[in-house]
Order: C-alpha cells, then structure tokens, then sequence
C-alpha cells in the first residue's frame, strides 16, 4: 500500500461523516477494497525487469570505484519503477534509490558511487525493485539476489616512501665504496684507474691492452633472493591506531616487495597463520606490487596460533639458494620463546633471517600518564611490555637474528632502509 491509498482512506472518512452508520462506511471500504483490487492488476509484476550488475575496476582501499546496474523492460507494459541498489555499509555506497519510466523493451542503467572503507571482495547486497501503476494506489516489491564482487586492494600508502628509497639504491652503485671487491657485489665495469683507488683492483690484462692503468669497479650483486613472511595468526588481529597489526605488516611487504624488485631481485610473499594463506612471486611478474596486492585482498587474520614449522619447511622449498628471509610477526613473548626460536636454527643454517614487528604507541602514551594509582599502575604494566620486547630483541640478535620495531606508519620505510643497508655492506 502506498500513502495514496492512505489519502483515499483518509477522504473516504468525509461521507461517513457527512451520513454517519455502519451502511456508508462499508460502501465506502468496499469503493477503496476495489479500487486497491483493480489496481493491484493494473501493476505489472517486478520480474519482468532484468537485471545485471556490472562492478568497476579494482582500487586501493580509499580510492572511489562504482558499479553499473542495467535494466531491461521485458515486459509489453510501461514500467514505472523504484530501484534500490544495496551494498555492505564497507562499500560506502552512496545515493542508492533511484525512480525510472521504462518503456516497453527499453533500458536503462543505474551507476552507484562506491567508496570503500574496507578492504577485500566486497559482495553487493539484493536489488529490490517496487512497481506501481498510474494510479499509485497498490505497489509490488520484490528483491532479487544480482551477483557483483568490487575488489580493494590493501592502500599502499607507503608508496610514497618508494622513491627515496630507490634513490638512495641508485647512490648506492655510484658510491665508491661499494666499488671495492667483497661478499655481496659482481663485477660492473672497467675504468681509469685514479689516485686512491685499491691496487688490488687493477685489472692488468686490460691495462695492458689499453697501455694505461684500468680498474675493476664492482657494485652491489643482483638477482639475490628475499623472503618475507607476513604473520596472519591471530597476534596481528590487535587493533593498532586506525588498523590492525596486519595492516602494517602488508604495508611493510608491498614497500619491501617494491625496493627489492626494482634493484633487481627476486621477492617471494608468504603470508600464513596454521596454514598456508598466499604464496606470491616477483618472479615472472610485471608489476609485483599490483600481483602481491591482488593475492593478499582477500586474506585476513584468523585467530589460530601460526604454525612456525610448516613456515620453516615452507621457506626452505621457496628459496634452496642464500636469500633474505623477513619474518614480520608480533615480538609476543610466548610466540618467540616457544614457536621461533626452536626454528630459527634450521633458517640461519642456509639464510639470513631478520624480524620485524610494529611496536603499539600506545604503549609509550600509558608510559607518560602517572598522575593517580590507576595511571601509575597502567604505566608499569606498558614499561613491563616494553622492557619484555627489549628483551626478546637481545635474544633474537644473540641467536644472529636482526631486528626491527618502529610505529605502524614507520615499520615499511624501517625494514627498507635495514634492506638497503645489508646491499651496502654486502651481507644480501
């Protein structure tokens, strides 16, 4: 029933008024059950509209996509519809409700604005479409189930540490420092020799050819291989600031994944929990960063503890060769002490292994509230965490494990810059 049949209801009550009794008042409901009845035959049924939702391209969480909704008149009568468009409250769909006149055979297409606030497969809602006739009285509604998947991939917002990074790689081959010999660099090229440089590099060959003094230069080796092993257990479920720990962790590999790809390397991704979640490779890729982004949209944390020895074994299958291995994971006490440590052994015997984990502000905030118990209370229990994960930092490093902590928005461009460090002194 629409408000028009509530206004003949209301001026229906006008005779009943004017000659009062139970006679004219059944006359008068009897008009308006008929007419309602007359209507109801009159509106054509919403089935006999097609439909097909067409999503939009696949964006970074915080940019705006849409998805297209084309309607098709099938049916010999005109149409005058309402349509509503539904999504997930994640979608940030906006200006759902839309009223058209379609003709018979004729079609016509909906574009809903989408602003996603969540990352991942985001599925659309039912379409539900109301009909009426020109009278207005009665209306049908029905919604139907119009498959549609808008994919978000993670943000990417450290991307714009990217080119800093790469220009200090770039420096990094122009050093001469780096142009010594040593573990971690391969031959680049011949040059005049210079006072100053190493002897030792004096290619004698070519200098006798060339009747002069020529130098070998050296740069930082390529094609090397880098591991990161991303964490989905349910440690990097905790909320961190605007996110959770996840989020920054996915960050820190997209930037790593980017640096190490451009200076030449290869990067494998493996995100996993209990189980295997997502293998990615830069091997073979065009853009890596674009092909990791797709493979970790749809993963999210899981509350299972992370099986450290199906990652190990997993490891050592992706890379037999010396490689980088980046395990980004929370500094937990009991996940280091009991899951970790056992394995790393078995990583060090063959890589060099680094851990990184995205150190909670909050903490440092509690720290600096001392003014009642309650504060002071709360601050020795945020020293005490501060003081385990120093702890476990010296642990990890007496076993030869490197470690970073840094802030969510810090870690991506602290684990680059550990990355680059290890190109310069040649231990990649």
């Amino acid at each position: 029933m629409t408000t028009r049949l509530l206004l003949l209801a209301l001026l229906g009550l006008v005779p009943v008024m004017l000659v009062p009794g139970w006679t004219s008042a059944l006359i008068v409901a009897g008009v308006i059950v008929v007419i309602a009845l007359f209507d109801f035959f009159l509106v054509p049924p919403p089935r006999l509209v097609s439909l097909q939702r067409t999503p939009g391209p696949m964006v970074r969480l915080g940019d705006p996509t849409n998805c297209t909704l084309t309607l098709v008149n099938e049916s010999p009568k005109r149409l005058r519809i309402a349509v509503r468009d539904a999504w997930s409250p994640s979608a940030g769909a906006k200006n759902t409700r839309s009223h058209f006149d379609l003709p018979p055979g004729e079609n016509t297409r909906v574009v809903t604005q989408l602003l996603p606030v969540r990352r991942g497969a985001l599925h659309a809602d039912k379409v539900t479409i109301r009909s009426r006739s020109v009278l207005g009285f009665i209306a049908r509604q029905k919604s139907f189930d119009v498959p549609a998947i808008v994919r978000v991939l993670p943000p990417f917002i450290s991307r714009r540490e990217l080119p800093s990074k790469t220009q200090k790689l770039r420096e990094l081959d122009g050093r001469s420092a780096v142009m010594i010999r040593g573990m971690g660099t391969e031959f680049d090229s011949l040059r005049d020799y210079v006072d100053g440089d190493d002897v030792r590099s004096i290619d004698w060959r070519a200098s006798a050819r060339a009747q002069d003094l020529v130098v070998k230069t050296w740069r930082p080796e390529r094609d090397r291989r880098v591991v990161i092993v991303v964490d989905s257990s349910r440690l990097a479920a905790r909320r961190c600031r605007d996110g959770t720990i996840f989020d920054a962790a996915l960050e820190s590999a997209l930037l790593l994944t980017a640096l190490a790809s451009g200076a030449g390397d290869r990067v494998d991704v493996i995100v996993a929990d209990a189980r295997i979640r997502a293998i990615a490779s830069s091997h073979r890729s065009k853009d890596p960063v674009h092909d990791l982004s797709v493979a970790l949209t749809t993963v999210h944390p899981e509350l299972y503890d992370a099986d450290w020895e199906q990652i190990s074994s997993t490891v050592l299958a992706t890379s037999r060769q010396h490689a980088l291995v980046v395990l980004v994971t929370a500094l937990d006490e009991g996940s280091v002490s009991d899951e970790i440590l056992p394995v790393l052994p078995t990583l060090l015997a063959r890589h060099r292994v680094v851990l990184a984990s995205v150190e909670d502000p909050g903490l440092s905030e509690l720290t600096a509230k001392r003014e009642s118990p309650d504060e002071i209370f709360t601050a020795a229990a945020a020293e005490s965490e501060l003081l385990t994960s120093k702890s476990l930092q010296t642990r990890l490093r007496g076993a030869g494990v490197q470690s970073v902590e840094a802030g969510p928005d810090d870690l991506p461009g602290a684990l680059a810059d550990l990355y680059i460090n290890l190109k310069a002194t040649g231990k990649l």
